[in-house]
């Protein structure tokens, strides 16, 4: 029998040959005694797969009942949550896109143009190609065609489905038949996977313990379920097995040490299963903050690099960190175009000039600081900053500048991809500075004052240039960051009480009230963990005013003049911004319509517009409608848990 190899194939089957010949790694880099494990995990949650698409099947034909059908979706998702570890670390794409993501419509990973469809390309089709490895690894490009909006598939979607109250059963078993078939192709490619880099793993199991922490517990992959506590001790026990081992390679007392903490957070979580009642404070002061410190100390004792030191590329979660809620969790130069090595003191001096300088505007009345004060966390406290034209006002409610650099996008609409393009919209927008860099530049350049200051940051003759500009304002907004709050020093273990009021709130936070579920902890905003690649934006269908039933009109993402956002998914969509120091930044939300934090968590508690028989007007609303039940207390637990993320501005 002949074989004929397409060009795709044959450059796959090259490109598989060169990736996994062992003469490209140095002796000793790379380690097989993982294989097994992953192997074992990967080819048992096929097993439960296959299992609930035939448990579906009988669904559908009335041979298997709910129950069946809902206890099959919890053992899959527990046998998904012991393989997540490795699963999500080699393959994020791939499981957000078709395995685990969230259950709302989205933009189609892989948009086909139609003249693709029926045709071959190199002797495959758009569908074949998609069909021989994950996403992760595909070009994309190949066949791309304009984006396209489809519906969520995976387990999430599952779990909010067959744990709600209409349940179709020809829709449930197609999702079972698509899990199946998209998770044939990661069981595919872990087989062909020859080697794992102790590095890798090291690090796949502590970004798996962010992500425990920061979207397991708080119920966001369980939406239907909320067998959160269980699904959390399943990763664990999978992080476990997958760590062994390096536990075998520490001596006795370090052993007992890391499993001890293991085992303690296992047992822990098995033991308060109850979702509304898990002390979530307890959980992160007593058990998880210890565990996480503890598997950084073992990758310092087994020697074992990080990713950023083994190929140079920085990331934004720092592997260094030993705290969720470390000053260092988070690398800001993640975020912008400067880079660490090209900051400094003066250069931030420099940008804190710029910033308070209202002569850089056309008017000579506007700075930075104008709309972002220092005292109200560099908000301004109206609901919408005055404009430099005279009795007119910005669009939109000004949002603090603290922590503002960890974001992969910028403004309420997402319109900025760094704090280089943010400040180039500001100084273009003619509500605002409503001048150009070339007349910025002139002034600098006319400056002997600014003269001697770029000289100073960027060294002799170094004159005033767009670069330079961006360079310094970048260094000073970028240096307007702080997790040193009370409720931080606490977490750190660096204070020793915290009152029982902010303890429940902060459990409300990240449990019934579903606050965590979208502000992600440790930023408390949409930077998506455990990456803090992406940032979230939120359809809430706030109202143009509390007392009111009028929706607010802004169109929001929809309208920032990106080709992929220019989807009805994206009407109404705002960036979700941090709520850190919100005690000083009211008014809320883009329209600053809110002036209380009490008619803030109101809004949640009834469930936006949608929630008061309003989702007509808000057809997209991604905010869940359900009525969160807090009562009086609970809602001022939460305040008083919010306003303890106050710091210090002074300062800055």
């Amino acid at each position: 029998m002949s074989v004929k190899l397409t060009v795709p194939v044959l450059f796959c089957v090259i490109a598989v040959w060169f990736w996994h010949s062992p003469d490209i790694y140095t002796s000793g880099y790379y380690q097989d005694e993982f294989r097994p494990v992953v192997n074992h995990q990967a080819f048992a949650l096929a097993k439960e797969i296959e299992k609930l698409n035939t448990v579906a099947e009988g669904y559908s034909q009335k041979s298997a009942t709910l129950k069946q059908l809902r206890d099959q979706v919890a053992k899959t998702r527990i046998a998904f949550k012991q393989a997540e570890c490795i699963l999500e670390y080699y393959y994020p794409k791939h499981i957000k896109s078709y395995i685990n993501g969230p259950p709302l419509n989205h933009l189609d990973p892989y948009p086909v143009k139609e003249e693709f469809h029926d045709n071959n390309y190199y002797g495959l089709t758009p569908q074949e190609y998609s069909k021989t490895q994950p996403i992760d690894h595909l070009n994309t490009d190949h066949y791309r065609g304009a984006p396209r909006v489809v519906a969520p598939v995976g387990l999430q979607v599952l779990d909010e489905t067959v744990f709600g109250d209409a349940i179709e059963a020809n829709a449930v078993l197609q999702l079972t038949a698509n899990l199946k078939e998209r998770y044939a192709i990661l069981v595919k490619a872990v087989e062909f996977r020859n080697y794992y880099y102790d590095h890798e793993i090291m690090e796949a199991a502590r970004l798996e313990l962010v992500r425990i922490f920061t979207m397991g517990i708080t119920g966001f992959d369980t939406p239907g379920s909320l067998n959160a506590m269980e699904e959390a001790a399943a990763s664990l026990q999978g992080m476990r097995e997958i760590l062994q081992p390096f536990l075998s390679r520490l001596n006795a007392t370090q052993k007992q040490q890391v499993e001890s903490l293991l085992n303690k957070n296992i047992a822990y979580l098995i033991k308060n299963k109850d979702f509304d009642s898990f002390d979530r404070l307890v959980f992160m002061t007593d058990y998880y903050n210890p565990l996480y410190k503890a598997l950084r100390d073992m990758q310092l004792k087994l020697s074992i690099k990080s990713s950023q030191e083994v190929s140079g590329e920085i990331s934004a979660w720092n592997a260094n960190s030993d705290n969720l809620f470390g000053e260092d969790f988070l690398n800001p130069y993640y975020y912008t175009l400067l880079k660490e090595q090209d900051d400094s003191p003066e250069l931030r001096a420099l940008g804190k000039e710029l910033f308070y300088d209202a002569a850089l505007s056309s008017s000579g009345t506007m700075s930075c600081a104008t709309c972002h004060k220092p005292e109200l966390a560099f908000s301004d406290g109206v609901p919408k900053s005055l404009a430099s034209a005279e009795g007119k006002v910005v669009l939109r409610n000004s949002p603090s500048l603290i922590n503002s650099v960890f974001s992969d996008k910028y403004f309420y609409d997402l319109r900025a991809v760094d704090l280089e393009e943010q400040a180039e919209h500001v100084i273009e927008n003619h509500l605002e500075f409503n001048t150009t860099f070339t007349e910025i530049l002139k002034k600098l350049g006319s400056s002997t004052k600014y003269k001697a200051a770029f000289e100073k940051a960027f060294g002799n003759d170094s004159e005033a240039n767009r670069y330079r500009f961006s360079a310094a304002l970048t260094s000073y907004v970028a240096s307007l960051r702080s997790f040193d709050s009370p409720f931080d020093r606490f977490a750190r273990g660096e204070a020793n009480t915290i009152s029982p009021q902010v303890k429940q709130g902060f459990n409300l936070f990240m449990g019934k009230a579903a606050c965590a579920t979208c502000h992600f902890a440790p930023t408390f905003s949409g930077i998506v963990p455990p990456l803090y690649h992406e940032n979230e934006s939120e359809v809430l269908g706030v109202m143009t005013n509390p007392s009111t039933m009028v929706v607010d009109t802004d169109s929001g993402r929809i309208a920032n003049n990106i080709i992929e956002d220019a989807e009805e998914i994206y009407r109404h969509s705002f960036k979700t911004m941090t709520v850190r120091n919100v005690k000083l930044t009211a008014p809320y939300f883009h329209n600053g319509a809110y002036s209380t934090l009490e008619q803030v968590i109101d809004f949640y508690n009834t469930g936006g517009a949608a929630g008061v028989g309003m989702a007509y007007e808000v057809p997209n609303q991604t905010l869940p409608p359900d009525h969160l039940n807090l009562s009086k207390k609970e809602v001022a637990a939460l305040i008083a848990f919010l306003e303890s993320l106050t710091i210090d501005t002074k300062p800055f």
